[in-house]
């Protein structure tokens, strides 16, 4: 079984609390459009700053995050 990337893990834990991709950029307070790249993981690594809006927005701890971008 292929290791899960962020983008996966963040598009599962955002549909499990029943978010929309707008309503998370927005608890997040970043752009929708970066919600999608990194969902569609388009995007470069995540600084700490966006990856805690991200993990505050989702209820989790920043560490669960933090595990699978490295």
């Amino acid at each position: 079984m292929p290791p899960k990337v962020l983008g996966d893990v963040v598009r599962e834990l955002r549909e499990q609390r029943g978010l929309t991709q707008a309503q998370l950029a927005e608890r997040a307070q970043i752009a929708l459009s970066y919600v999608t790249l990194i969902e569609a993981k388009q995007h470069a690594r995540l600084s700490p700053q966006i990856l805690q809006r991200i993990a505050r927005a989702l209820g989790v701890p920043l560490k669960q995050l933090q595990e699978i971008e490295t």
